[in-house]
């Protein structure tokens, strides 16, 4: 039950060390972690390249910018999973996010599962208060409001097809237009409740 995890990288080499660290420190062990170099012009690479040389797990694929669309459909396709995460350079994972969403996502039989996310500053820092998910959504639940946070939602490819972001939508919005794509496939999304992710808000 490999998970898929896909991250692409522009211009964060101050933040992915941190990505890939929570990412390392899963307590559920079967992962790899892919990510897409989108044209980086900082040494975000090179740091990547020295975490992928001590864990094989971590594989680091370059590409021209294409914009994260481009890039999240780059890991898409190098992808071995059943599972897939999308998990971006700057956020992180608390230690045991994998292995309370998969365990989710097994007692709700469920092929989209979410969780509840801690905002926090470019230090690490908790700013504002956590984004509480439903507990449960439909795809007219999302059409109204989009509460599947990218970085805390796990979806089953073995459920759901045409896996894909939107690359003509020039990032705005991209994901958004793929959970609405997958819950047309699906009765429901199950939010845990649990905080299990952290978003970084830049200034």
């Amino acid at each position: 039950k490999l998970v898929s995890i896909i991250t692409p990288l522009y211009n964060t080499e101050h933040f992915i060390g941190q990505t890939i660290v929570s990412v390392i420190a899963q307590t559920y062990l079967e992962w790899e972690m892919i990510v897409v170099n989108d044209g980086s012009k900082d040494e975000g690479a090179n740091i990547v390249r020295q975490y992928a040389a001590k864990d094989k797990r971590i594989k680091l694929f370059e590409q021209e910018n294409g914009g994260c669309a481009s890039a999240r459909n780059h890991g898409l396709r190098e992808a071995k999973g059943r599972y897939y995460c999308f998990l971006d350079s700057d956020d992180y994972w608390d230690p045991t996010f994998l292995e309370e969403q998969l365990a989710f996502m097994a007692e709700k039989r469920a092929a989209i599962v979410t969780c509840s996310v801690r905002r926090v500053d470019e230090n690490g820092i908790a700013i504002l208060s956590p984004q509480i998910v439903p507990e449960r959504m439909t795809y007219y639940d999302i059409l109204k409001s989009c509460n599947l946070p990218c970085l805390a939602t796990v979806i089953d490819a073995s459920k759901l097809h045409n896996i894909y972001f939107r690359e003509e939508l020039h990032n705005l919005r991209d994901d958004y237009a793929l959970w609405l794509s997958l819950m047309k496939q699906t009765d429901y999304a199950y939010g845990n409740q649990r905080v299990l992710a952290n978003y970084r808000i830049s200034a």
